[in-house]
């Protein structure tokens, strides 16, 4: 099945005039990037938080800046370091010849805040970032609507993951700042940014009506399915074929291609099958 799905992806990929890429958290780790699915994924990567009985869903939230500002930045602050110094796996590039040879290029959509398209070359003015970035700050309070690019050294323990003062501070009241991502139970998100890029992919859609599109959804779990739906979505809109990889999730809607594996390996088996 999955050699017939991939030489089957290959010719939709190479007979489409624009690539709509879609990824979730299982894009990045082919790049090393730590997999939070489950507690105890989580608490591989951060064994402290163990110990004190704490998940994912209870750090991505934005109460930690108010009750403990030195264990909100702890976790950010790491996340934040370790994004800057991961280099983007070889799926990423793959993406990015296929769409240099496309009339219409390619659109991202992600749910990562870790900037990794952006790191692999993507242009910024064609990624949707639907829970914001991480590379970008905002205050807690708020007291504006101004987002910077995160910029200030944050300093944090490996063994408690506590982050150490001067941690960083909106400019404008001297109130902590915190990452312009959007958290559980999270009411203060500024998301002007996230909006503007929607805006700018609804164009980009609107340019290439009636071209053939292609979308490739990469990592994109069931749990939170804003990118499965965004997936399914355009493809109903546009008439498209998805090519849904995953290695634990591949169902697709009939009339679409979903493959069982890892990015990196299912997007290098696609591209040797356009070669051959």
């Amino acid at each position: 099945m999955s050699e017939g799905a991939i030489r089957e992806a290959a010719r939709v990929i190479q007979q489409a005039d624009a690539l709509f890429i879609t990824a979730g958290a299982g894009m990045g780790v082919d790049s090393g990037l730590p997999d939070f699915r489950g507690d105890e994924g989580f608490w591989r990567a951060y064994p402290p938080f163990k110990a004190r009985g704490l998940t994912f869903v209870d750090m991505a939230n934005p109460s930690w800046f108010e009750r403990n500002p030195a264990v909100a930045w702890g976790f950010y602050g790491h996340r934040l370091a370790l994004y800057r110094q991961t280099l983007p796996h070889e799926g990423f590039r793959i993406l990015r010849r296929w769409a240099e040879n496309m009339r219409f290029g390619a659109f991202v959509f992600t749910s990562n805040v870790d900037g990794q398209f952006q790191r692999a070359g993507f242009s910024e003015d064609a990624i949707v970032e639907c829970h914001g970035s991480i590379h970008h700050f905002q205050c807690t309070v708020p007291c504006h609507e101004q987002i910077w690019e995160a910029d200030a050294p944050i300093t944090v323990d490996p063994s408690t993951f506590e982050a150490s003062e001067p941690l960083p501070r909106c400019p404008r009241c001297g109130k902590l700042a915190r990452p312009n991502v959007l958290m559980f139970g999270d009411w203060n998100w500024i998301a002007d940014r996230t909006s503007a890029q929607e805006r700018r992919w609804d164009e980009w859609l609107e340019e290439q009506r009636g071209a053939s599109l292609a979308i490739v959804e990469m990592g994109a779990g069931s749990a939170v399915p804003t990118v499965r739906r965004t997936s399914e979505q355009i493809g109903r809109r546009k008439g498209a074929t998805l090519i849904r990889i995953n290695p634990r999730e591949p169902e697709v809607p009939s009339g679409h291609l979903g493959i069982a594996g890892s990015a990196k390996a299912i997007l290098q088996q696609i591209e040797e099958c356009m070669r051959a």
